[in-house]
């Protein structure tokens, strides 16, 4: 398994060693206390691909799963980032959804997230996974518990249809605008339609197209004409065609500003975004909100979960 991106903060180890790695571990949990900083010190310094073989080795050599260890040994938010690391991705995102639809309400944010942002080949992995660990399809899953337009965008996302090519239709440049401003009620079927299974390059042209001609922004536009999880889910899909790291930037700035966390959106962000392209997501915050991410987390998280997150966001 190769490594998964080249803008993360987390990389490989060095002379790296699955079963000093281990025996670490083992000591880190022996006795009455736990050793959270060694923990650490490993978890959050190895890539998904050494976590794996970490996890191999323990169970080699002990006859016990890692996760479980760590998961009965450590608690609240820093056992959650903790547990997540050590989850390939496709795992950790099809866990992340179905925690955000089993039980009463439906944490709306993670379907979004998740969804808007995922290429093809990972939505595919996260379906295939899903299906296989929980025996129902996910597709099936968020049917039962989202309902009208914002059910069939997210469908739609899950088919991982989107097409890959480079190829701009400058016939169609005009096509969102004439679904939206142009006439009276939004088209909202061929909203999802472009947004949903245009390639990045062409949608890109649509939105230019779009300020051209009714001068203004796509998003704005999607702000006056629709509302409530329809409109976060179109606005999290131009964002993420725009400008990942950004999207991600601002993901991190809103579970943070103002009173109190919201962990979850913290907690997946980094956790996911770790390996990939944190170090953009890191200049994006900067240049947004004029502040490091890394600030931003220390002055919102304390102990053991706050000392992880610093590190998985791989200082100032």
């Amino acid at each position: 398994m190769a490594a998964i991106g080249t803008r993360g903060t987390v990389t490989e180890a060095a002379g790296f060693n699955p079963e000093a790695d281990v025996q670490k571990l083992r000591d880190a949990m022996k006795g009455a206390g736990t050793d959270e900083t060694s923990i650490m010190a490993i978890v959050a310094h190895r890539t998904i691909a050494q976590r794996q073989r970490i996890k191999e080795a323990y169970k080699q050599s002990l006859g016990k799963d890692l996760a479980d260890d760590l998961s009965s040994e450590l608690s609240g938010n820093f056992r959650s980032v903790v547990l997540g690391l050590l989850m390939l991705p496709p795992v950790y995102d099809a866990h992340e959804l179905k925690n955000a639809i089993k039980g009463a309400g439906t944490e709306e944010a993670c379907l979004i997230d998740i969804l808007a942002s995922r290429t093809n080949d990972e939505i595919k992995a996260i379906n295939a996974f899903y299906k296989k660990h929980y025996e129902k399809s996910l597709e099936d899953d968020v049917s039962g518990d989202t309902s009208g337009m914002f059910r069939r965008v997210l469908v739609s996302l899950l088919t991982a249809g989107r097409d890959e090519s480079d190829t701009v239709d400058e016939a169609q440049a005009a096509e969102i605008f004439e679904a939206g401003e142009a006439r009276w009620g939004t088209d909202e079927v061929k909203f999802l339609t472009v947004l949903c299974v245009r390639n990045r390059k062409h949608l890109l042209r649509v939105f230019d197209e779009y300020r051209k001609i009714s001068g203004r922004e796509i998003e704005d536009s999607i702000k006056r004409e629709m509302s409530g999880s329809l409109e976060d889910v179109f606005l999290a899909v131009v964002k993420c065609i725009r400008n990942k790291p950004a999207f991600f930037a601002e993901r991190l700035y809103k579970s943070m500003k103002g009173l109190g966390t919201t962990d979850s959106v913290l907690i997946r962000t980094m956790v996911a975004r770790a390996e990939i392209d944190m170090l953009d997501i890191k200049a994006e915050f900067l240049k947004a909100y004029g502040k490091t991410l890394y600030s931003f987390i220390k002055g919102d998280t304390s102990g053991d979960y706050r000392k992880i997150l610093l590190e998985l966001c791989g200082g100032e």
